[in-house]
């Protein structure tokens, strides 16, 4: 059995964490992007956009993360393509991250009166004019809280990605147990520090969501 002294398995953690919080950004950010594209797509006038962003919300958020992953990191190099677990994991965290923000902002914008579209129009504006200047700065007051809570839930689904062999914060967690046989102790310290990551996010979501109330009251 090898020997690790508590403060070896903390800093492998730590150590572990920091990709986690890595994979979970670069989710947020390409997920954001291609979030936004599928936004303007779901609330397009074009009949034909909003099919095609209906159809992609509905696959990703209809099937299982876990199932996403497996497709991207095995399927894929049935068809040619060599992927590694780090790239696959993060195209996969970005497209379902997507699917689920572009459904969270369409319900803002659509909260957002229709007379501010109409307001809009009669100043002259084109319809990506509306939404970008007058339509999506109202809906983002509004969007911000369950973002920001929609990214603990990242967070926490970045632990399925150990299963393609991605040594973030659980398989760092599962190896270390595997080598000293103590998994009460290693897992508690794991949770913990998930915990650490997503408590923050959470109360930020809460505050947001509190100043949001506060003004429509006023």
């Amino acid at each position: 059995m090898v020997e690790f002294t508590l403060w070896d398995i903390a800093r492998n953690l730590l150590l572990a964490a920091r990709w986690t919080v890595l994979l979970s950004l670069c989710a947020f950010v390409g997920g954001g992007i291609a979030g936004l594209v599928l936004l303007a797509m779901r609330v397009s006038p074009l009949a034909w956009l909003r099919r095609i962003a209906v159809l992609y919300v509905e696959l990703f958020q209809g099937t299982p993360l876990l199932m996403q992953l497996f497709l991207a990191f095995f399927g894929l190099p049935l068809v040619g393509i060599e992927v590694s677990p780090w790239l696959a994991a993060t195209v996969t965290l970005t497209l379902y991250m997507s699917a689920y923000l572009a459904d969270i902002w369409r319900g803002c914008v659509e909260a957002v009166p229709r007379g501010q579209w109409s307001a809009a129009a009669s100043l002259g504006m084109t319809w990506p004019q509306q939404l970008r200047y007058v339509v999506w700065p109202q809906a983002w007051k509004i969007a911000v809280p369950p973002t920001v809570g929609f990214l603990v839930q990242v967070v926490k689904s970045t632990a399925l990605t150990s299963i393609i062999g991605l040594t973030e914060l659980t398989k760092t967690g599962t190896m270390i147990t595997n080598a000293v046989f103590r998994p009460f102790p290693i897992y508690a310290m794991v949770a913990l520090l998930y915990f650490a990551m997503c408590f923050p996010l959470t109360w930020y979501a809460r505050v947001l969501e509190g100043r949001y109330q506060r003004a429509r009251h006023r």
